[in-house]
């Protein structure tokens, strides 16, 4: 086998019992890589991590997929030209965003007796938006009903998958900057709180201030009292 190591350097081709004893030695899982090669690709990696990392890639790319959604537009045999024209404008739209479009016309009655009118009609659609849509299912006529659905081509999926990753990115980065917005405003709150602490302190500190000096004056009340006490008995 051709073995690269855990630094993405070719060890070279050895053999498997050579390769595992490496692996065993440097703590490493030997994973195989490309089995199909001449001869097979093993590498050295921490197996745990590497589906660990290849299961968060895949939710990203789930995540920035945008799923196709089916709309549908009615129309009827006697819809005017005008009216097909704003149809096949809003179909558009839908187009551009990744989605498909199904145009169902409806006959009623003796309408079912020229399905050419409405087949005539959904053709004349799908020429209208060949330029961005690709014909995924040709008019069908399925009881009252006959249908066309359109899909968006390669090229306008892939613009409209970007577009989305693009915006779930600008998401992402808007909710960051919301809370690094709010963390300096904690901080504020937090400053506001600590000075308040620190005035509440600070009173403290002067009424205790104030004790000390009255319990001062009241230690020298007390000593000239003692020394009013003790004259007289010198004196003696």
């Amino acid at each position: 086998m051709r073995l690269i190591d855990e630094n993405g350097v070719q060890v070279g081709i050895i053999g498997i019992r050579e390769a595992l004893a490496l692996a065993e030695e440097r703590g490493f899982d030997l994973v195989e890589v490309a089995p199909n090669a001449v001869p097979p690709v093993c590498r050295l990696l921490d197996y745990g991590k590497f589906r660990y990392e290849q299961s968060q890639k895949e939710r990203e790319a789930r995540r920035n997929q945008k799923q196709a959604d089916l709309k549908q537009i009615r129309l009827m045999p006697k819809t005017a030209e005008h009216d097909i024209t704003t149809k096949a404008n809003q179909a558009r739209k839908f187009l551009l965003q990744g989605d498909k479009v199904k145009f169902n016309v409806r006959f009623r009655g003796r309408e079912m007796a020229h399905p050419d009118i409405g087949r005539k009609m959904l053709e004349d659609i799908a020429e209208q938006l060949r330029d961005i849509a690709v014909v995924e299912q040709k008019p069908l006529l399925e009881g009252r009903v006959l249908s066309l659905l359109l899909a968006p081509n390669p090229k306008v999926l892939k613009a409209a998958q970007q577009a989305q990753k693009e915006k779930a990115r600008q998401a992402r980065v808007q909710e960051v900057a919301e809370e690094r917005t709010a963390i300096p405003e904690a901080d504020e709150e937090l400053d506001e709180e600590t000075d308040l602490q620190a005035e509440e302190l600070d009173a403290e500190g002067d009424l205790l201030d104030e004790t000390l000096d009255d319990e001062e004056l009241d230690d020298d009340e007390f000593d000239d009292e003692d020394e009013r006490d003790r004259g007289p008995r010198l004196r003696k």
